[in-house]
């Protein structure tokens, strides 16, 4: 046993491991940029940002780099493939906009725009310092889960609807006579 000890010395293979995870970030980084396929650079974003996650692991927050893999590799760069495959080829023209259509959409967007600026204006703003003085990884994870859980669920809810809404949409278009 103390024969493999002296053959591996510890902050030899602590600096190997730190090699190999800049060179997966460093590899993800150039197939996210160089290839013309859209796919082949989400997936080298994808390796780039799980290489991000081992600096992190490596400087010692393993729950940065597992937020870091939950919400930009699970959920961003997922969301982003769904955009890509859900979404018109560009070889097929683009269908023109209806009037009634756009002045709906402006409408609403109008209305939310008031309803958001009013509860703005509403709200007495307090400097963050001011409530509170702990932003630990503890008291962060305590105020997700309790107090503002039903925020994150209704966030879920609305990227399930966004997916949900693209899948009908673009089954809809496939479906139409051109």
């Amino acid at each position: 046993m103390n024969s493999v000890q002296s053959l591996i010395q510890p902050h030899l293979l602590a600096q190997a491991g730190f090699a190999a995870v800049i060179a997966l970030t460093f590899a993800g980084a150039l197939i996210a940029v160089f290839p013309r396929n859209i796919i082949y650079n989400i997936l080298g974003l994808i390796v780039c940002l799980t290489g991000v996650a081992g600096l992190f692991v490596y400087l010692g927050s393993p729950f940065i780099a597992l937020m870091q893999l939950l919400i930009y590799v699970g959920a961003i760069c997922i969301s982003i493939i769904f955009a890509i495959m859900l979404s018109r080829p560009l070889h097929l023209s683009i269908p023109k906009r209806r009037l009634p259509k756009v002045g709906l959409a402006a409408g609403v967007g109008a209305a939310v725009f008031i309803m958001l600026a009013g509860i703005v204006s509403r709200t007495s703003w307090q400097p963050a310092a001011s409530r509170s003085s702990d932003w630990s990884v503890t008291t962060l994870g305590h105020y997700l889960l309790t107090r503002y859980d039903l925020v994150f669920e209704a966030i879920s809810l609305v990227l399930l609807v966004a997916i949900l809404g693209a899948i009908v949409i673009s089954g809809y278009a496939r479906r139409r006579p051109s």
